[in-house]
């Protein structure tokens, strides 16, 4: 059988084809030449299945969708709280290439306007690296999101480095400020280069899917950045990633993002799916008109909107079963599925203790969960500890091990199984 899904992105895209408002970005002669009719959609699943429609293998140039993936490794490299200590993560409400720094502190705003993006690019790599190296740094780790090695538009680079006075404004500034200590101009031309790397609309997709999957690259496996980085990432994506109209598009679209002049869209919805979108004509914020409706269209189909997330609580907790042993014995058997955070545990202590055993056992069956993270694995392993102190045998049903090394603390660890099996039945006095 054939997916409907290819089915389904051709006909959004010649939904969307018929909209030709908006410009190409024409300060960039390089950028003026793109073709205004291209127009591509790819969307990644988390396992790297990836669904394409339109120009979808066409290269075009990252520009400033490069600057979320710096910012990731920008992070990596030397941490949080040196990060914020230079680039601040409010929305600026100005333009992408204003010249404007937080009153105070002298930080950039965010790191997805160019002031900030100036600053996260002398961050990435080891402090003291040369820029070669740093350069490198760069595009080695954006290249791991994508899952391919990305090389560098010379044509592209040569014509944005011909029109870079502002560019070369925002770094003089930063350096007066001491926000960079390095050479103004060598700073904006590896950041020229940066963003002249080629992708395409396919690499986009996949590089979001890295991103919902928690810094792992779908199809290599690689662990790219940690998921607190990832976090962080996408938190400011969210707030700051499409520009002084970052509030129409998270009430509309709902869905961390990043644009870029040369026409490109990157969505990354945790957990589901890495969005890639092309369309050359933008609007007056410099976001592709097409693109964000075809964007618009995605959400609103596939229900991706962050605001719409399933009732964990209720999904996690399958329910209970009794089952009947030797001698007259009985198990409750609490089913859970899914990826357990605190509302899905929460659902399980809940019908703990407001629901007596009166079993011999208690089974918590973790056969359908996918993954634990620490605070559910907290509150589960304080029931279990709970359930034994006031005299009950927990047994754990854990074939994956999704909660390895269950200590419980006061030296109580539960049974842990396979498969459900009676254990030894309670001595005299127990």
């Amino acid at each position: 059988m054939r997916s409907p899904i290819p089915e389904y992105l051709d006909e959004v895209l010649r939904n969307c084809a018929d909209d030709r408002a908006g410009a190409v970005a024409d300060y960039v002669p390089e950028l003026a030449a793109a073709d205004p009719e291209q127009l591509a959609v790819a969307v990644s699943a988390v396992d790297g299945t990836v669904y394409e429609a339109g120009d979808s293998r066409s290269a075009f140039t990252i520009q400033s969708i490069s600057k979320p993936f710096v910012y990731a490794l920008a992070l990596a490299d030397r941490g949080c709280e040196a990060v914020l200590a230079r680039i601040g993560v409010e929305p600026s409400g100005e333009a992408f290439n204003e010249l404007s720094l937080e009153e105070g502190s002298a930080r950039p705003r965010n790191p997805m306007i160019n002031v900030g993006a100036l600053t996260a690019h002398t961050l990435a790599g080891p402090p003291g690296a040369p820029r070669e190296e740093r350069f490198e740094r760069i595009v080695a780790g954006i290249s791991a999101f994508a899952g391919r090695r990305l090389e560098v538009d010379e044509a592209v680079c040569r014509s944005e480095w011909g029109t870079a006075h502002r560019n070369l404004a925002i770094a003089h500034m930063l350096r007066g400020y001491e926000v960079i200590e390095e050479d103004a101009p060598r700073v904006v031309a590896d950041y020229i280069r940066q963003c002249s790397l080629l992708v395409t609309t396919r690499d986009l997709a996949l590089m979001a899917a890295t991103l919902a999957n928690g810094g792992v690259q779908p199809v290599t496996g690689e662990q790219v950045v940690s998921r607190e980085v990832v976090r962080q990432v996408l938190s400011v994506m969210t707030t700051c990633g499409m520009y002084d109209a970052a509030g129409d598009w998270v009430t509309t679209v709902g869905i961390p993002a990043k644009s870029g002049v040369s026409g490109g869209i990157l969505g990354a919805l945790p957990g589901q799916v890495g969005i890639g979108v092309l369309s050359p004509r933008l609007d007056r914020h410099g976001n592709s008109v097409r693109g964000v409706r075809v964007c618009e269209r995605l959400s609103a189909d596939m229900g991706l909107h962050l605001m719409e997330a399933p009732a964990p609580a209720r999904s996690a907790l399958r329910g209970g079963r009794v089952l009947h042993g030797p001698g007259s014995r009985s198990a409750l058997v609490h089913e859970l599925q899914g990826t357990l955070q605190f509302a899905g545990a929460e659902r399980l202590v809940h019908g703990i203790a407001h629901t007596p055993p009166g079993h011999d056992e208690i089974g918590l069956d973790l056969t359908r969960v996918h993954s634990v993270n620490s605070v559910a694995r907290r509150m589960i392993l304080e029931t279990v500890r709970r359930l034994t102190l006031d005299g009950h045998a927990v047994t754990l049903i854990d074939p994956e091990g999704v909660l390895p090394d269950p200590d419980a603390g006061d030296g109580v660890r539960p049974r842990v199984v396979d498969t459900w099996e009676w254990g030894a039945a309670p001595g005299p006095g127990s």
